[in-house]
């Protein structure tokens, strides 16, 4: 019973404590026969509670979508030179822009960097030029779990027909993550990326790992591909990342979402969740489910009294919708960042079973992500409609 006991204790106490969260994950990378976690010189201190509301105060709700362009099937098409495609992005962020949007989520990927730091930096100096011009800051992602764990650069597949993200890769790939001689490279990624956007305005902030070790629908058509430990490699690298993204000193707030959340509102959060909690200035969540779940979330984590941004939500067969689930945010004033803008490559309008089970006769109804076909028309005009009068009901159509 006392070690239960301890053990419970020691778990509340790493919340809030990144220095015992650093301790604590290296004795899992190193027992794994990786390089230990050590401390970064010079980087600037997790943000005090009263330091995140105070730069919340400064921003408008923030409220978007998570985006790709429609020519992109990847993080690694949208970003590499052959494939970048401004116009489109141009065109897409004036869409968002329309809604009364704000904010867009954007995935990156390490391999860019080691393929051309320069040209990749460039390219999203270009992005951040076409989203400030549509009044949009944007929310960096550095590293993600989910999806294929074999990236690659150079041409990217077509899109399997039916299938819901059919190419979406992970970063760190799996032969990345279980190597840490790799992670010097990582570390120059990381404040690389951030150092060179580390001032910038047009940045809202760094999304320093999505869904730590997540496992989606896609988890079995790459039997034996995922790195052996996935889970202690992940936990004990996080705390390195978020160190790594400080040393580069933004002006910026770090975050990475929390998406998986215990039934009872008093059982200890995830290692990773602890982690995670741990390291971020400002906090944030996914939720794809109906609106009572989604109360419940934003007050799990309001207990820890900094700003809520929930960055990933809406799955409109799953039973999220903006419509319920939009103005629950805005009521907490909790960031409001759905999943997809338009539909295109990713195919993200077919759901999460589409990998079960593909979807080859057309269209879902409803679709699962997504508000604009490829052509810029709504898929719902009357879901437009609410979500610009809930951003700006000031503003008539």
């Amino acid at each position: 019973m006392r070690k239960g006991r301890d053990r419970r204790r020691f778990r509340v106490r790493i919340v809030g404590d990144g220095e015992r969260v650093g301790r604590y994950v290296a004795v899992l990378l190193t027992f794994l026969g990786g390089a230990s976690v050590l401390p970064v010189a010079d980087a600037r201190s997790r943000w005090s509670e009263s330091a995140a509301q105070n730069w919340y105060r400064t921003q408008p709700w923030p409220v978007g979508s998570n985006y790709i362009p429609a020519s992109a099937i990847n993080q690694l098409e949208m970003w590499q030179a052959d494939t970048f495609d401004p116009h489109r992005i141009d065109v897409e962020l004036g869409w968002a822009e329309s809604l009364g949007f704000n904010t867009v989520r954007v995935f990156l990927h390490d391999l860019l960097w080691q393929q051309d730091a320069g040209g990749f930096t460039e390219r999203m100096d270009k992005f951040l030029a076409m989203a400030d011009r549509h009044h949009i800051k944007t929310l960096f992602v550095l590293f993600d779990s989910v999806w294929d764990p074999s990236p690659h650069l150079g041409p990217q597949h077509a899109p399997v027909p039916g299938i819901h993200n059919s190419g979406w890769v992970q970063s760190p790939g799996a032969v990345t993550l279980a190597d840490p001689g790799e992670y010097a490279r990582l570390e120059a990624y990381v404040t690389g990326v951030v150092g060179k956007f580390a001032r910038d305005s047009r940045v809202l902030g760094w999304d320093v790992w999505n869904e730590p070790t997540a496992k989606g629908y896609g988890e079995g058509h790459w039997p034996g591909a995922e790195a052996a430990h996935k889970d202690a490699r992940v936990a004990a690298l996080l705390p390195q990342v978020f160190a790594w993204a400080r040393s580069a000193n933004p002006l910026q707030p770090l975050t990475s979402g929390v998406w998986t959340f215990e039934l009872s509102a008093k059982a200890p959060w995830s290692r990773i969740a602890q982690i995670q909690i741990a390291g971020s200035d400002i906090l944030s969540f996914h939720t794809y489910d109906a609106p009572e779940e989604v109360r419940r979330r934003i007050l799990s984590l309001q207990r820890y009294h900094r700003p809520i941004l929930c960055t990933e939500y809406m799955a409109r067969s799953h039973g999220s919708t903006f419509q319920n689930t939009l103005p629950v945010l805005k009521e907490y004033h909790v960031g409001a960042i759905n999943w997809g803008l338009v539909a295109g490559k990713t195919q993200t309008i077919f759901p999460w079973d589409s990998w079960d089970k593909p979807y080859l006769n057309g269209e879902p109804t409803p679709w699962f992500h997504d508000v604009f076909r490829t052509d810029g028309k709504p898929y719902d005009p009357e879901e437009v409609r609410f979500i610009r009068l809930t951003i700006r009901p000031d503003v008539k159509e």
